[in-house]
């Protein structure tokens, strides 16, 4: 499947807010839900705003990866942007029906070509989120470690596991 990202606009809120609200019950079996106030249309707009916002204050860089026809299949994120050391965060999701077919590391290729700013981008999963780690692996991040607290969510013991990707004459 062709993929490409692009920045979030404005007028994205009402097609984000589909996709988020159609793959809420997939995206809170791996990720802690956004809560309930999110999937009310009206604060879902005010949130848009604000990540626009955010993202204008050059604090972070928010993408939504679309396939040929222009669907959202998914979100890839650019946080914690800390401009002096060149050093970011990455976050990244795709919808159900969409996993398994390599979108999230092609997407994840695609913004480290476009995000050529940083020396440095970290990432992080949980332990039992292999398919995460592989799209961070096959990209070039490097594991750098696994916290050593234990939580439980969905009713398994998982860890976070710490990724890097460092920026060399190969990227």
């Amino acid at each position: 499947m062709e993929i490409s990202i692009n920045r979030l606009q404005e007028s994205d809120a009402e097609q984000l807010y589909k996709f988020e609200t159609d793959n809420r019950a997939f995206f809170e079996q791996m990720v802690p839900s956004r809560g309930e106030a999110y999937y009310q249309f009206e604060t879902f707009k005010v949130r848009h705003r604000e990540l626009l916002t955010e993202q204008d204050d050059t604090n972070s860089r928010f993408y939504l990866i679309r396939d040929e026809r222009g669907t959202i299949v998914g979100r890839i994120n650019v946080v914690a942007i800390d401009e002096p050391k060149r050093v970011a965060e990455v976050g990244f999701r795709v919808g159900e029906h969409y996993v398994g077919k390599g979108i999230a590391s092609n997407a994840l290729k695609q913004l480290l070509e476009t995000e050529t700013g940083f020396q440095a981008i970290k990432g992080k999963t949980t332990s039992n989120n292999i398919a995460s780690q592989k799209t961070m692996e096959n990209n070039g991040f490097k594991k750098v470690g696994t916290s050593e607290e234990v939580f439980e969510f969905n009713g398994e013991k998982v860890m976070f596991v710490h990724y890097i990707w460092e920026r060399t004459g190969n990227h």
